[in-house]
């Protein structure tokens, strides 16, 4: 079965949709594109995916003035993939952030170890 979400990007993506819907259902998807830098036609493509998922469900918007405008609510569903989504990329970032940590321990060593006197002194390294 074809798998509308199948790269990392694009569960990225569809993670942030479903944090914004959760917090703003009444938003259109155009305020979704620009809020989260990605294009109109991806955003509706995500969104329709959610939909088909059983992750979020469209209502009529009732009170507004355009009668073609949506709210998007996440589904219980929806819910409980929002909170495992975001357990998984809470993980994901932890451990890009240890290897960032690391990666900037060994660079300080190394800098602090191969540099020469004059190089010490210079200012472009006191972020160190």
């Amino acid at each position: 079965m074809f798998d509308p979400m199948p790269d990392r990007l694009e569960k990225e993506e569809a993670f942030h949709i479903i944090r914004e819907i959760n917090r703003s259902p009444e938003m259109t998807q155009r305020e979704l594109s620009s809020r989260l830098g990605i294009s109109l036609g991806k955003v509706n493509i995500l969104i329709n995916a959610l939909i088909r998922k059983g992750f979020v469900k469209v209502d009529n918007f009732k009170k507004s003035s355009n009668k073609i405008a949506y709210l998007y609510n996440l589904t219980p569903r929806g819910i409980e993939e929002k909170s495992r989504m975001t357990c998984f990329f809470l993980k994901r970032k932890m451990r890009e952030y240890e290897q960032l940590e690391l990666e900037i321990r060994q660079l300080r060593e190394e800098v602090r170890t191969s540099a020469s006197p004059a190089e010490e002194q210079d200012q472009s390294c006191n972020i160190l």
